[in-house]
This record gives structure tokens, C-alpha cells and sequence, in this order.
């Protein structure tokens, strides 16, 4: 009789969780950022085209990581069972297996931004990991098919009590076959699959990075820093617009990172060199004790399609970056400065913007407080009028004065353009897309933007009609977006409503419409709705 195949399966998969699960205790207990695993799901991230990885988010969402994740440990389930079914016939097919897969570990852990040797000691005790336990639970039942072919052809037949690999009953002949039957496979297996839960659970326990970062963020003091007072005429008075003030649990999150940075401040430091004259660094510590400014400014995505929702408007206070880099003093022929976050990923910002009047800043705090982990604690970049992915560095610990011309940065090798001006845009909240109203004068209302540029007046028009002014609220400065609200008659029945805005240089918003790449969505928002 020979074992189940099912048995050699769950033999390679229990022996690889035992793998990844030694591997994530070491990286934890190292202090190592990532994982093997995150680091291979990072990889991917980094070399998915552009149009790819635009069409997965929009189709998923902010569940694009944690299904990358699953789809990642998936394959990796199906390739341990292949690797257990391998070893059946021969000890070396499993091991040129998890040699394969160690190295893709290895090439991603080295890969990331500050990656040392030391890095791939969690690949190579997975790897050891691997080859051990699949030795363990693999020897009972290849010497329990041993004992079933001797049995059969030389010895009295061995049946279910004596091999037995479904109910793990004792054997009695051959003599040896009674400590290599299911029962001692299942034994085994359920001893490592055990240790493989309670070592990935304490090296979670041990992984206290984040844990410490945190309570260094609750514990920090900003005396610079000032509570968020919303200006009263920012406010229009619509019921269910969004409100002008967006708090940070609701403000959108777009990043490439699956374990965000952990950066303790007193750890923290930039610097800035490249095309400057001097290189300068600053410690957190030198940062804070240097004179703040506050603003209240809009920060919008690229990816955001006509009426979507990754946009938001904070209060954030910071140090200007225009007087950091005239301490390193740019040269002659610098455009460009390619900032890096601490995870490695990369952004091209115009030296020009971080310069002028439109006060860029390194921020520490949001909305009164320090920055959330998630939106870049300690330091991130701000800057009004760019999309994010040319400006808004979360974790900032690198900037190099450079041009353009010997520069490309993670979003701009994916196909997005080079420089990323936000586009003059407009938004219906109310009525919401399908919602049904009450007949006869129907408000109307939503936000528009055009950062650094300002908001001059909206326009809307209901089922193709002429446009009708709708009234804004003026923000405190040209960085923030402007509610808007108007009303107008409308007859039982299906409608829709369309919106414009036109910007403080006389520019309308134009109807045509374009995708999100390269550079940002254009078109009407429109609202479809019916009145009863």
C-alpha cells in the first residue's frame, strides 16, 4: 500500500509555513523592517506597469495590498505542495525548489533602500527551515511506503493495522513500520505546524517597532503647533457636502509601501545634497526648534478619476523648505529635486515649486496633531499645487538637488508624466448619483479645486440646460478647495447635473474627457438623479 498523495502534499505545506514563519521571527526579532514576504510583495509592486497597477486599484481599491498578500501566500501554498510531492521520488527536486524560492527573497530584500548583507540572514533561515522540516515529515512516510512494498512482496501482508496511513493504527509486522505510520507523519506535522503558529506569533510580540514609534508619537510635544480653526465662511451650509475640513482617519491613503515605515524621531534625519553648494542635514530634534508655518492646504491624487474621492484638505504645519534648500544653496541648472522616502520609493518635484511663494513644507503635524504613522510620521512633504506622486514624499529622509534630465522616479518610470500640476476640477455631492429628491427647487452642491491657482466661480447645468452661477465659499488661501452651492427648478422625473469651474486666471474646466494617466483625469462630473 502506498501513502496518500495528500499526505506528501501537506507534508511540503506545513514544512514551508514553518519557513516563513522562522524567517518572520528572525526579520521581527533583527528589527528588520519586512519580511521576506513583504519584501517579495513590494518587488512586485515596483515592477507592476503603471496601467496595470492604475486598472488594479480602481478595480479593488485599498484592498489592492492585502490581496497581493494572499495571492502571494496562494501560489506559495501551491508550490510547498508541489515541493512535497516532489520529495516522494527524490530528496533534491524540493531543495532546487526552495532554493528558487529563497532567492527571489533574497533579490527582493536586497533590492530595498538600505539593504545589507545581514538582511538576508530571515531568507536563509527560512531556507534552512525548509529543508529541515521537510526531512522530518517526509522519512515516516517514505519508510511507511517502504514497509507497504515489503510487505507485500516479502513478508506477511502488511494491512491498515499494521501501516496504516489513514487511522494511524499500531503495526505489527515488519517490526520498523510501527514507528513510521500516519500517526507518527500526523504527530510530527502537528508539532511543527504548532511551533510554526507560535513562533510567527511571538516574533509578532517581538516586533515591537511599530508599538514604540507609536507611543514616541503619542508622547511628542509641538509647541508650534496650532489647533485647526475653520475659517467660518469656508463653510457653505449644505447638508451632506463634504465637509471642508477633512480629518485624518477619513483623508485618502496612496502609497506603495506594505508595511508602512516606522521611523522613531530621534532616528530621524535628512539630507539634502546633489547640485548645492553645501550638504546640509537636519535631525528632528533641529528640525522642530526651527520657526514653523501653517496652512491649510488641499493634496489630491493623480489617480483620481472625475468625481472620485482621494482628495482632502488638512490643516499641516511644518518647516518651509524653501529656507532648507537656500541653506544648501541650489546651483545654477538644478530644476528638479528627487526626494526619497525611507522605504526606497522615489519622486521627482520642480526645484521651482518647493521654492516660490506657495509655501512648501516639511510637515510634522496634521490637523493640530503629529502626523499619523500612515500619513508619514515623523516628516512628510507638502507641497500645494502638485499631485502627489511628484511631491508628496511620506517618510522623506533624502533630497537631491538635480534636474530632471538625469532623474526618473517611481511613478514617472511607470509612465506618468514628469511634473504633475493639479487640474482645475469640479464635484457634485449633492445630489449624489442616484439619489431621489423632492420636486420643484433642488439645491445643489459639492466642492472645486485648483490648488495654488484658486477657485474664481462654479457652474452647473441641469439635463443639458444653459449654466447656471452657483455661490462659493471662499477659502482662507488659493491652496484649499471652495464648497459650492446653487439651486434650480426641476420637474418629477430623471435628471442629471452637470459641474464646471473656472479658476482666478479665467480658465474654464474643460469638458473633454481624459483618463487618469498620464496626468490626471479632465471632464464634467455628472450626477444622475430623479425627482419626485
Amino acid at each position: 500500500m502506498s501513502t496518500v498523495r495528500g499526505a506528501w502534499s501537506l507534508a511540503g505545506i506545513t514544512a514551508g509555513a514553518a519557513g516563513l514563519a522562522t524567517s518572520y521571527f528572525v526579520a521581527m526579532a533583527m528589527t528588520i523592517r519586512e519580511s521576506p514576504v513583504v519584501a517579495v510583495a513590494e518587488l512586485v509592486i515596483r515592477l507592476t506597469p503603471g496601467w496595470l497597477a492604475e486598472y488594479l486599484i480602481g478595480l479593488v481599491g485599498r484592498l489592492d495590498k492585502p490581496l497581493l498578500l494572499l495571492g502571494i501566500f496562494v501560489a506559495l501554498g501551491l508550490i510547498f505542495a508541489w515541493a512535497g510531492r516532489l520529495a516522494r521520488r527524490t530528496w533534491w527536486a524540493p531543495a532546487l525548489v526552495y532554493a528558487a524560492l529563497a532567492g527571489v527573497g533574497a533579490v527582493a530584500v536586497s533590492v530595498q533602500r538600505g539593504a545589507t548583507a545581514i538582511d538576508l540572514v530571515p531568507v536563509a533561515v527560512g531556507f534552512v527551515t525548509w529543508l529541515v522540516t521537510l526531512s522530518l515529515l517526509t522519512e515516516p512516510l517514505r519508510r511507511a511506503e517502504l514497509a507497504a512494498a515489503y510487505g507485500g512482496d516479502a513478508a506477511p501482508a502488511v494491512g491498515p493495522e499494521t501501516v496504516d496511513l489513514i487511522g494511524g493504527g499500531e503495526s505489527t509486522e515488519p517490526s520498523t513500520a510501527a514507528d513510521h505510520t500516519r500517526r507518527t507523519f500526523m504527530i510530527r506535522a502537528g508539532l511543527i505546524a504548532a511551533g510554526a503558529v507560535v513562533v510567527g506569533t511571538v516574533g509578532r510580540v517581538v516586533g515591537k517597532g511599530r508599538r514604540k514609534v507609536e507611543e514616541s508619537r503619542r508622547l511628542l510635544r509641538l509647541p508650534q503647533v496650532t489647533e485647526p480653526r475653520v475659517p467660518p465662511t469656508a463653510r457653505i451650509g449644505v447638508k451632506d457636502i463634504t465637509p471642508w475640513q477633512t480629518n485624518a482617519g477619513s483623508f485618502y491613503l496612496i502609497h506603495t509601501a506594505i508595511v508602512v515605515p516606522t521611523i522613531d524621531p530621534k532616528d530621524w534625519m535628512l539630507r539634502i545634497h546633489g547640485r548645492v553648494d553645501r550638504v546640509v542635514t537636519f535631525t528632528y530634534a533641529e528640525l522642530i526648534e526651527r520657526q514653523f508655518t501653517e496652512a491649510w492646504i488641499t493634496l489630491n491624487c493623480v489617480s483620481n478619476e472625475v468625481g472620485g474621492p482621494l482628495i482632502g484638505n488638512a490643516w499641516w504645519s511644518g518647516v518651509r523648505l524653501a529656507d532648507l534648500l537656500a541653506e544648501a544653496g541650489p546651483q545654477p541648472g538644478a530644476d528638479a529635486v528627487l526626494q526619497t522616502s525611507e522605504d526606497g520609493w522615489t519622486c521627482g518635484t520642480p526645484l521651482a515649486a518647493l521654492t516660490d511663494n506657495r509655501n512648501a513644507m516639511l510637515a510634522v503635524a496634521m490637523n493640530g496633531s503629529p502626523l499619523p504613522i500612515e500619513h508619514g510620521f515623523p516628516v512628510r512633504t507638502i507641497v500645494p499645487g502638485l499631485y502627489g506622486y511628484v511631491s508628496a514624499c511620506k517618510w522623506v529622509v533624502d533630497m537631491e538637488v538635480t534636474s530632471f534630465d538625469d532623474i526618473s522616479a517611481y511613478w514617472t518610470e511607470r509612465g506618468w508624466s514628469e511634473q504633475g500640476p493639479v487640474k482645475l476640477s469640479s464635484r457634485i455631492d449633492v445630489p449624489r448619483s442616484g439619489a431621489e429628491v423632492p420636486s420643484g427647487q433642488v439645491t445643489f452642491g459639492g466642492v472645486a479645486w485648483a490648488q495654488h491657482t484658486g477657485i474664481e466661480g462654479v457652474e452647473f447645468a441641469v439635463d443639458g440646460g444653459d449654466w447656471i452661477s452657483a455661490e462659493i465659499a471662499p477659502g482662507p488661501t488659493d491652496d484649499t478647495w471652495v464648497q459650492w452651492k446653487g439651486t434650480a427648478p426641476v420637474e418629477q422625473g430623471d435628471h442629471t447635473v452637470q459641474v464646471r469651474a473656472v479658476d482666478k486666471l479665467g480658465n474654464v474646466q474643460t469638458g473633454v474627457e481624459q483618463d487618469v494617466l498620464p496626468d490626471g483625469a479632465t471632464g464634467w462630473h455628472t450626477s444622475d438623479f430623479s425627482a419626485s
